[in-house]
Parts: structure tokens; sequence; C-alpha cells
């Protein structure tokens, strides 16, 4: 069941998920546009669609388990393990970096997918890669509902993404939107909660 990208971006439209203003993103990079997936998780049915087309592509990996960063790939997470029929664990970040809290333990020779609901620069996914590794999990493949890099972030491993798309963002001290001085920067992401 292939989405096309308009079909994708209407989701997104229809459920809240485009958000334009000034923002300053996770990697620390600011941007006028911001793929908000809280958005499209609030709507069950919107949520298993997506996910649904995107597991098809994974399928092929036969993974053992999802595994996603907290607070952002939580809810994605559980449901690409729905769709794919496997275990769902997601890291939490403590102390600076991410663990597995809970009692979640990843088996060595476990096949996981990484799994994140918006990439940018890909740190966070990378993060959860190596925690996988160091608990000798086998990384299969990475996934995620939007790829804001336009194809450019580069995880070593396959990555599907349902819509990849190139948003424009620029470093703090190069951002027009803050010359301007007409906006605030808001932070609508979850990296810092406490």
């Amino acid at each position: 069941m292939a989405l096309t990208n308009e079909e994708i971006l209407e989701v997104f439209k229809k459920t809240g998920g485009v958000l334009h203003g000034h923002f300053l993103l996770t990697s620390g990079r600011h941007s006028d546009t911001y793929m908000q997936c809280a958005k499209l998780f609030v709507h069950p049915a919107e949520s298993e669609r997506l996910c649904k087309a995107l597991a098809e592509q994974l399928k092929e990996f036969k993974p053992d388990a999802v595994v996603s960063p907290a607070v952002g790939g939580i809810l994605m997470g559980y449901e690409m393990a729905r769709q794919l029929g496997v275990a769902n664990y997601f890291a939490e970040r403590e102390g600076g970096s991410m663990t597995l809290r809970r009692g979640f333990s990843i088996e060595k020779g476990m096949r996981v997918i990484v799994v994140e609901d918006v990439v940018t620069t890909g740190g966070s996914v990378k993060e959860v890669i190596e925690l996988c590794k160091t608990a000798g999990a086998e990384v299969v493949a990475v996934a995620s509902v939007v790829d804001r890099s336009g194809g450019q972030v580069d995880f070593g491993y396959p990555y599907r993404a349902l819509l990849s798309m190139e948003v424009k963002s620029y470093a703090a001290d190069e951002c027009p939107l803050c010359r301007e001085g007409k906006i605030p920067a808001v932070k609508p992401g979850s990296r810092g909660l406490k």
C-alpha cells in the first residue's frame, strides 16, 4: 500500500502536523517549518495507515524488535512493532546518554530496526544505533516517517523514510528569522524534557 508524497503531506496537514513559524530544532539549527509527528499520532487511524505503509518497506529485514528514542519515537515505535509483529523497546536519555531503562534489555544477536518519527541530522538515531550495537544486537535498518534531510543523512544501514523532503534550516548565527527579530524561536520537540 504505497502512499504518494502528496497523500502523506495531506495527512500531516489534516492532523495539524505541519507547523510554520520560527523553530529551534533538536540539532540546534533553526527552521521556519516543523513536522510535528505528535499531532499525527493523536489520530490512531492515520498513524496506522502511515506506519503500515512504512512497515511494508521493512518486512524484508526480518526484525526481531523495533527500538526508538524517547520521547518522539515512542508512539511510532509501538505502531511499527505492531505492524511488523515484533517486540517494541524505547531508549531514554539519562545523564546525557541514551540508555535502556524500565527493565528493557536487548539480547545479543537480536535483529533490530531503529525508528524515529522525524530525522533532521539523525543524532538521536545514531545514539540508539550505538546502544543497540553495544548490547550485541544486529541493526538491520533505520526508518522514519519524515526525513527532513532530503536524503542527505547516512546511518551506515539501509534507511527507509515514508516522506523525504528538504526543509531549509540554518545555524543559529545565520538564521534570517533571528535577524528579523519578529518571531521568537520556539522549541516544539522533546529533547531536554525532564
